[in-house]
């Protein structure tokens, strides 16, 4: 079942939350700068171990002193205009995040909107990429939450989820 809430990401008591992330998974701001102060500096000195994250894959830390259990960093693609493989980048993050979130045994994830921040992406175009993903794996887990900031974001989800 895939679910739509507006929320803050690091309250929800899940099996995993993604964090969208940049390459060197050491913090930054937004969700990133949230997720890492919610869970505690023990976080950042197991992404210090981890080494970094390429575009479009995913780690995956302990949650710490999240509700979470775990933490799926992944990172999503800088918004160039489309034509730099952006949708196949993105669409790479929901998908390794979601096999990641698998092989560790979660059952429930929560997302929030990846590369639609800082980076940049357009919020209709990554909001249809991310359903497009979540749809693929919505029978291997018992929720998949769009975890949206702001009440436009959960709206724009909602239609999308209402469209697919």
């Amino acid at each position: 079942m895939i679910k739509v809430i507006q929320a803050d990401i690091t309250t929800l008591s899940v099996d995993a939350i993604v964090n969208a992330a940049n390459t060197t998974l050491l913090g930054g701001g937004g969700v990133d700068g949230a997720i890492h102060r919610a869970a505690g500096p023990e976080l950042l000195a197991a992404c210090r171990k981890i080494g970094g994250c390429p575009t479009g894959e995913a780690r995956i830390t302990p949650g710490f002193k999240l509700p979470a259990k775990w933490v799926i960093h992944t990172v999503g693609p800088v918004w160039h205009g489309g034509d730099r493989n952006e949708p196949t980048l993105l669409a790479n993050c929901y998908r390794n995040s979601l096999e990641l979130a698998l092989k560790n045994g979660a059952k429930t994830i929560a997302f929030p909107g990846i590369s639609t921040g800082v980076y940049g992406y357009p919020k209709d175009q990554a909001a249809k990429i991310a359903v497009i993903v979540m749809r693929e794996y919505e029978n291997k887990f018992d929720e998949i939450i769009c975890c949206c900031f702001s009440g436009g974001d959960k709206a724009l989800y909602e239609k999308v989820l209402a469209e697919d």
